[in-house]
């Protein structure tokens, strides 16, 4: 694709990458076969491509308005259009650049800015977030219905202490903020399982986000500096031998894998963060090599699992899990269209709540077709999401391994 970006624009690291980004793409179209949104809606703007073209237009100066930034507020970062593009274009990499972009050059109402303030303020810190939530408790019979319904009880699973034996064998597990609000139960089985293994899990005890939510909210400089922050923190676990950074949640496991390219140009920081990016292990991946037959039992109930997009189409980790729980003795039952996003996407099930409800009812439909006993999935966003839609028995996979 041809661009012409004032200079201005590409000698910043921004324009000069979106620049590469653009170019790389042919305008062949394949993505929108596999955007949930441009499905969904079908609307070439919708889809990736026309979102491209509108990123495009906005950075060799034309003009913009709110009608584009909902055009790319509807994107989910889903990034199934990454693993249709037979060109390898980098979309999500450039959608959040022209997303922060589109955030300087139009003004939200009043309304949306409290909101998407309040988000940045409260989920990226554990307590802060524990407190609300406990209070929102309180008062769920007289909140708005959808707020209701994104609402969770608390968990039902009893949070198992974490292994007391030290083996020689350790990792580091990144708990988050809001998964041990919300699951913490998930954590304490990652560790059990890890432990049956033979491998000790190490904790900070510190209270820690993985950026996510402030990359992909456009607090671009919060993001960078707790990026830094958890380099400073992780560093030294990996110098007294932990054999990976671990998180149970594939969506914080992708974001910590793109601590190398988001601190590219820092020149303190660009080294030590291709360390800790390459020092990321998916749990699934992890385990996959490990002898399995420690944790095998008489397991015969059905699974059907929902793979999230930042494990299928982030991580391109596809069939590990799902081999896995095969091992371990589970049946698994065939999900429909399982490239397709959920509609949680991190803070997207708040802010586009009726795309995304959408969404998670045409993914809970293709889960539970078959009819498990289970369903499964490795991320605690589209886990508490498919479960305010659903009675069905949703737990994290790896749940299913623990003792």
């Amino acid at each position: 694709m041809q661009t012409n970006i004032p200079a201005s624009l590409l000698n910043t690291a921004d324009g000069q990458e979106a620049n590469r980004i653009l170019r790389s793409c042919v305008h062949c179209g394949f993505c929108n076969a596999t955007c949930p949104t441009y499905q969904q809606l079908g609307d070439e703007l919708d889809g990736p491509r026309g979102r491209i073209y509108l990123i495009k237009d906005m950075l060799e100066g034309g003009a913009v308005s709110a009608t584009t930034q909902q055009h790319l507020d509807r994107c989910l970062s889903c990034r199934s259009c990454e693993s249709t593009c037979p060109s390898g274009v980098e979309f999500t990499h450039l959608a959040d650049i022209g997303k922060a972009m589109l955030e300087d050059k139009v003004q939200r109402p009043l309304g949306q800015r409290l909101l998407r303030k309040l988000l940045l303020n409260i989920l990226p810190y554990r307590k802060r977030f524990s407190s609300l939530l406990n209070v929102a408790r309180i008062v769920k019979p007289i909140l708005p219905t959808h707020w209701r319904d994104q609402l969770p009880d608390k968990p039902k699973q009893i949070k198992a202490p974490f292994p007391k034996i030290q083996h020689q064998r350790h990792i580091l597990l990144i708990e988050g903020c809001v998964q041990p609000a919300l699951a913490p139960h998930i954590d304490s089985a990652t560790a059990h399982v890890l432990d049956q293994l033979g491998i000790s899990s190490q904790r900070t005890h510190i209270a820690q986000c993985c950026a996510a939510i402030e990359h992909h909210g456009h607090a671009k400089d919060a993001a960078l500096n707790r990026l830094r922050s958890n380099i400073d923190l992780w560093l030294p676990y990996l110098e007294q031998g932990a054999e990976a950074i671990i998180s149970s949640a594939s969506a914080c496991t992708l974001q910590i894998k793109e601590y190398a390219y988001l601190l590219r140009n820092d020149a303190d920081y660009a080294e030590k963060a291709t360390r800790i990016s390459a020092a990321c292990r998916d749990i699934s991946e992890f385990i996959a090599s490990e002898d399995l037959s420690r944790l095998k039992s008489t397991r015969r109930k059905s699974v059907a699992f929902h793979a999230p997009c930042s494990l299928q189409h982030g991580q391109k980790i596809n069939g590990v899990v799902e081999d896995i729980l095969l091992r371990v003795g589970y049946n698994l039952c065939p999900v429909a269209d399982a490239h397709l996003c959920c509609g949680s996407a991190g803070t997207y099930a708040i802010l586009e709540a009726e795309l995304s409800t959408t969404l998670r009812n045409n993914k809970l439909t293709a889960l539970t077709k078959a009819q498990p006993d289970i369903i499964a999935s490795a991320n605690i966003g589209c886990l508490h999401h498919l479960a305010a839609g659903s009675n069905h028995n949703i737990r994290h996979w790896i749940e299913l391994l623990a003792p």
